[in-house]
């Protein structure tokens, strides 16, 4: 499952053009931290994949989700998930942690991402606190999900990213 994870992400943060494939920062319970050079610069990420994801479908990409630091582009917290499906066009995508719920995404293809720099900066600080995520979706066939993922370890994996991209 971490080389599937590995290779995904890999693709998916277009690293497969860089000079360096991504190294292993380590493992932190759930979540790993990887980092890699883009056009000479580090670029760092932390990624996991749910422990349990429902959904009436019969087959579905690999799932995922991510945290990545472009410290060259003053670019941190960028949070992203990865549905293994299409979006239904303007779909409802939402995040629960804890009471908290998060709901200003935009999605693609199959990927959302937050509409701002300050919904990421919350979604990160909620996830550091965290126990659990629950992420659910819609797929373009109208196929509704819920993928529940574990934030054991997650601090951890934040702090090794931090530390090697430059975020204090």
């Amino acid at each position: 499952m971490k080389k599937i994870l590995f290779l995904a992400v890999l693709l998916f943060s277009g690293a497969a053009f860089s000079m360096e494939a991504p190294k292993l920062i380590g493992d932190y319970g759930d979540w790993s931290a990887y980092t890699f050079k883009e056009g000479g610069a580090n670029v760092c990420y932390i990624a996991s994949t749910p422990k349990k994801d429902e959904g009436a479908y019969k087959k579905r990409g690999d799932i995922y989700a991510v945290v990545t630091h472009r410290p060259k582009d003053n670019s941190f917290d960028v949070v992203n998930f990865v549905a293994g499906y299409t979006f239904k066009s303007n779909a409802k995508f939402t995040v629960k942690i804890g009471r908290e719920t998060f709901t200003s995404f935009f999605v693609e293809d199959d990927k959302a991402w937050t509409l701002t720099d300050e919904a990421d900066k919350a979604l990160v600080k909620a996830m550091v606190r965290g126990e659990h995520m629950i992420v659910e979706g819609t797929s373009s066939r109208g196929t509704k999900t819920k993928d529940t993922y574990s934030l054991k370890g997650f601090a951890r994996a934040y702090k090794a990213i931090n530390a090697k991209c430059g975020k204090k």
